[in-house]
């Protein structure tokens, strides 16, 4: 194929970018590319397409020459609720003046010989946005509408090894892109609360860039079943300078390490189910795991958001009936956000636990393919339980978030 259409195709995420936002299992995806998205995510031990690189990099070995190139919609729906508070914070206020958002993906690999194969895939691993018109925190003297925005685009070349027929080994090196605004904070912006101040909020949009790897295997251990693990390191990414007053270590916002464990099962020639499961290590990453406390925003142990580690199932069922693929999955998380931690998670409610998919692909000749997914993140929502300090007026805090996601995408194949 000529390189001019492929290097258009894989401008287009980076062009799109700003429209990440993302928060599902915790703030990353549920699922990297439309068909793992039609099976609520799972793709460690099931590589499907272009982007199998993102879930795990040794299933680039075992899909074929092709690019798949595809788009998200996504929609969340989430807000807070202050009660008991004694600073006059109490109140019911809705976060979605934002509503829709676009997460755009490419995956392009191209088998080099018998045992090595490359590909460089491109996708959102993650984000949230928060939009309140009415600001939860004017009674404190902030002005103007309240939220944040983040964005994390991947771009990840990766090669693969086939020890043999049936396993093989994969390497990605993951370069993230962040983007970060926060508005409407202007009561924090001050020495008593921020160890500097001017560098809270209304700065702008702010970007930060890391550089990461990501390991896997996958090996078929039966005619009928296949295994799969990867991990992926922690990408430590250049502060956010513009937010240094509210993000620890001086507007450290590292990219949290992740792995995990697939499993597949062909059990006829066209049933196949499959399960994964993740972790995602949000305590490691002092702006995301530190805990709300009197130190001052943006100090080298400043507050955070509370964050817990995240262990996600993934459950999914792939039937194939003359030229369709029709897929189903299911998958729960433990819950990120404990209850002592909602104050600040106003602006971060990532408490969604249950999210139910199905997709299709429809087969067009030998060479191309039309997939489609849609995911539901089930309403979550965490009440307080002694989460709003003395010092902010106590009280509780409740948040909610729930999310519909609609992907198309089309793959060929060379």
């Amino acid at each position: 194929m000529r390189i001019t259409p492929l290097l258009k195709a894989a401008l287009l995420p980076a062009i799109l970018a700003p429209g990440l936002a993302l928060a599902t299992n915790g703030y990353f995806s549920h699922g990297y590319g439309v068909k793992s998205q039609g099976l609520a995510g799972v793709g460690i031990a099931l590589p499907q397409d272009g982007l199998a690189a993102a879930s795990n990099p040794a299933g680039t070995a075992f899909v074929g020459d092709r690019l798949d190139v595809g788009a998200t919609w996504f929609r969340p729906d989430r807000g807070s609720e202050v009660t008991g508070n004694g600073a006059g914070l109490n109140g019911t206020y809705n976060a979605n003046d934002s509503k829709d958002f676009l997460i755009p993906e490419i995956g392009y690999v191209k088998q080099l010989s018998p045992q090595w194969a490359a590909g460089v895939a491109i996708y959102g691993n993650g984000g949230m946005n928060t939009d309140y018109g009415n600001n939860p925190f004017r009674a404190f003297g902030s002005t103007g509408s309240a939220g944040v925005n983040l964005e994390q685009l991947f771009i990840s070349p990766s090669v693969a090894y086939k020890l043999n027929e049936n396993h093989a080994l994969g390497l990605a090196v993951n370069f993230a892109y962040q983007r970060f605004e926060a508005k409407g904070l202007g009561a924090f912006d001050n020495a008593f609360f921020s160890s500097s101040p001017g560098n809270v909020t209304n700065r702008g949009t702010d970007t930060s860039t890391g550089w990461g790897a990501r390991l896997g295997y996958t090996g078929k251990i039966t005619p009928d079943v296949t295994i799969g693990a990867t991990w992926s390191s922690k990408i430590r990414t250049s502060n956010l300078d513009k937010y240094k007053g509210l993000f620890a270590e001086d507007g450290g916002f590292d990219i949290p390490a992740n792995y995990g464990l697939g499993l597949a099962w062909k059990a006829t020639s066209a049933l196949t189910l499959a399960a994964d499961w993740q972790r995602i290590e949000y305590s490691d990453i002092k702006s995301v795991g530190g805990a709300l406390n009197n130190n001052l925003f943006g100090s080298a142990n400043g507050p955070g958001f509370g964050w817990k580690d995240v262990d996600v199932i993934k459950l999914g069922v792939v039937y194939d009936v003359s030229d369709w693929t029709l897929r189903a999955g299911y998958s729960h998380a433990s819950q990120p956000i404990p209850k002592d931690q909602t104050f600040l998670n106003i602006l971060a409610p990532g408490v969604i636990q249950d999210h139910v998919s199905l997709g299709a692909t429809w087969r067009q000749g030998k060479s191309g393919e039309l997939s489609l997914a849609y995911t539901h993140g089930f309403k979550k929502t965490v009440n307080g339980s002694g989460s709003i300090p003395a010092g902010y007026g106590g009280g509780e805090a409740n948040i909610h978030l729930a999310e519909d996601i609609l992907g198309i995408a089309y793959g060929w194949k060379f």
